[in-house]
């Protein structure tokens, strides 16, 4: 073996040795495999992590390298049937918001609900990071609510005229969605949700026992007079909505409507959960007020979050609320996790205040504003048959109708096999939905010339024969 030779090559022939020995069998020493293959140390080391990665060899500081027990067909061939009668109630199903299969190497990434690499604060978010971990404190024990100077930020952020205390950290939004769902309603209760929806909220609130009732939207949002017969019909103490780039369909509830929502919610005596994710999504302009800046009720409960416009991993959100129902999120939250991991929390405050923050919230505004336009444009030109619902003014995505008795499914996964992912939109809707539809991002492409080269794959299984149901 030369000496370019590569650790994944080194593990190849190490294979090779571990299939002709036993169990518990010593491998030769790092000397010995250094001088007999002719590689450097740190080679050697990767072929060995690699191996007991694998679960092939295992290592013990001071002794070796041994062979691992090999897995016996017995317990290959294990019976687990029986869980299939321990599991009768199935409330957890994530299939609406998880797909199993990976996509095939070279795919586009045109379903995702984060921002690419390139449009992340990286340099920001690091440094960030490496400050909160210099503090003293960085490894102690967070408040169950959240580090106070975290929750002003977010008080702050919300544009609400919040308090503090009226805040609690999550790890994320869709934490929040399922503190929230099981902390305001009991199991078998009804809970309002537009129609479409995030299918994060749906699976969140089928796993707390609740069953999601569809309220139709048009092209501005939730429809009140529909919402009120909702309520009075089903006795609905919740309604789930997205009044600010709504996720698909990227609607704005106008002044007129919110006001609306929020009477008839206050006239039924529910709770109005506003998931407020897509503040820092806006494509230039300022976004309308949150609802729960027209609360003084104590009705709208906000969740918010700082993954959407930084990076997938920074799992920092929050509940906003007002009232006693404060009380019943914090107890829901100190069960699950008791607090979210300190120095993430210090990161994300120390990220929201430092001068790179709105700079980069300019920078990620104007970014995602070409993209919209340059994908919108695209759509148009590629796929005349289908219909493009509106260009949003914010958000991640575009919601494009089908021709009618299409099969969205089976576009999603033709365009798979073209390798560009999209979203299927039969997954937004919590009943039958009433026509199909594609869910198409524009912010998980690499740069631009990706997301035009998606754009044209899809367009081609467009301009092909469409599956019908």
């Amino acid at each position: 073996m030369s000496s370019g030779s590569t650790s994944h090559e080194l593990a190849a022939k190490l294979r090779e040795l571990v299939t002709g020995l036993s169990t518990g069998d010593r491998l030769p020493s790092s000397r010995q495999l250094i001088e007999r293959y002719h590689v450097g140390p740190a080679t050697v080391a990767r072929a060995i992590a690699l191996l007991a990665a694998e679960g092939a060899v295992v290592t013990r500081p001071g002794s070796g390298t041994y062979v691992a027990p090999r897995t016996s067909a017995r317990a290959e061939a294990a019976d687990t049937g029986w869980q299939t009668v321990a599991l009768t109630d199935r409330t957890v199903n994530t299939r609406t918001i998880h797909d199993s299969l990976p996509p095939p190497a070279g795919s586009i990434t045109m379903d995702g609900g984060y921002i690419h690499r390139s449009l992340q604060p990286t340099r920001a978010l690091s440094a960030a990071l490496a400050r909160a971990a210099r503090r003293p404190d960085a490894w102690d024990r967070a408040p169950a609510t959240g580090l106070p100077a975290l929750r002003a930020a977010f008080a702050d952020l919300t544009q609400a005229g919040a308090q503090p205390d009226d805040v609690l950290i999550t790890a994320g939004g869709q934490s929040a969605l399922s503190v929230v769902f099981r902390a305001v309603a009991g199991p078998g209760s009804p809970v309002l949700v537009e129609s479409p929806t995030y299918p994060g909220a749906l699976a969140a609130a089928s796993a707390a026992g609740l069953r999601p009732v569809p309220v139709p939207v048009d092209q501005d949002g939730i429809r009140p007079d529909l919402l009120a017969d909702a309520f009075a019909m089903t006795g609905a103490r919740l309604l789930y909505c997205q009044p600010t780039f709504h996720n698909p369909t990227g609607s704005v509830l106008p002044p007129e409507r919110r006001r609306q929502v929020l009477n008839v919610a206050r006239a039924a005596g529910a709770f109005v959960v506003e998931d407020d994710f897509a503040r820092h999504l806006g494509h230039g302009g300022r976004p309308p007020a949150p609802l729960i800046s027209e609360d003084r009720d104590g009705t709208v409960i906000q969740v918010t979050s700082l993954t959407k416009p930084v990076a997938p991993s920074l799992r920092i959100g929050a509940l906003i609320a007002r009232g006693p129902v404060m009380e019943r999120l914090r107890a829901v939250r100190l069960v699950d996790d008791f607090f979210v991991t300190r120095p993430l929390q210090e990161a994300a405050l120390e990220l929201v205040s430092s001068p790179s923050w709105d700079r980069h919230l300019r920078s990620l505004s104007e970014e995602l504003r070409e993209r919209c336009a340059l994908l919108a444009a695209a759509v148009a030109r590629q796929a005349p048959d289908c219909v493009l619902t509106g260009v949003p003014a914010g958000g991640l995505h575009l919601w494009i109708r089908l021709p009618d008795h299409t099969d969205d499914t089976a576009v999603a996964a033709a365009a798979r096999r073209h390798r560009v992912t999209v979203s299927a939109g039969g997954r937004y809707f919590a009943a039958e939905p009433p026509a199909p539809h594609l869910r198409v991002g524009f912010a998980a492409t690499a740069d631009h010339a990706e997301l035009m080269e998606g754009a044209k794959r899809l367009g081609e299984v467009l301009r092909e024969g469409l599956p019908t149901r």
